[in-house]
């Protein structure tokens, strides 16, 4: 059995067999049991290894995140798991972009749950809208999905852009 580092897409779509032996950070249980509570009982019967990334592994996935520009659009809990597959050396099972990209930039292997998956790696741009002022990555995951707040010269709404 390959053990893989799972992020919540596989812990929600997978039959119980699929997800054991692999692992996963013990904050995506809480948020699972909390979004999906009739999952619960799916994840506590699996056979799940609940391990935090050591800090070593969680410094490397935040400096990677803030040079690649994706710490902004991250959660607490994605980094976690960057962190845990680096930390592991395993690969990380994933439907999102942001941890495909990086997850690719740290020379870990990715598989999705169910999409096609990344084709480019991309860099980002936290950015006013109307200013177009740049301004620098946060050091830590973004509290709020998709609100980096406001541009400090103009008071438009700051956005994450993609570097072409």
């Amino acid at each position: 059995m390959v053990k893989e580092v799972l992020d919540t897409a596989a812990l929600i779509s997978w039959p119980i067999i699929r997800l054991n032996g692999c692992y996963a950070i013990p904050s995506q249980k809480i948020e699972l049991c909390k979004i999906y509570p009739k999952k619960e009982i799916k994840i506590d019967s699996a056979e799940l290894i609940w391990i935090e990334p050591d800090e070593k592994s969680l410094e490397i996935a935040t400096n990677l995140a803030i040079s690649t520009g994706d710490m902004a659009g991250l959660s607490k809990i994605d980094l976690g798991i960057l962190a845990l597959s680096i930390n592991l050396k395993k690969t990380l099972v994933t439907d999102d972009y942001r941890l495909q990209n990086l997850a690719e930039k740290a020379g870990i292997e990715w598989k999705t749950v169910s999409t096609k998956g990344i084709k480019e790696l991309w860099k980002w741009e936290l950015r006013c809208i109307a200013c177009k002022k740049i301004y620098s990555q946060p050091g830590k995951p973004n509290q709020k999905k998709s609100d980096w707040g406001e541009c400090e010269d103009c008071g438009s709404e700051l956005k994450l852009k993609r570097i072409r």
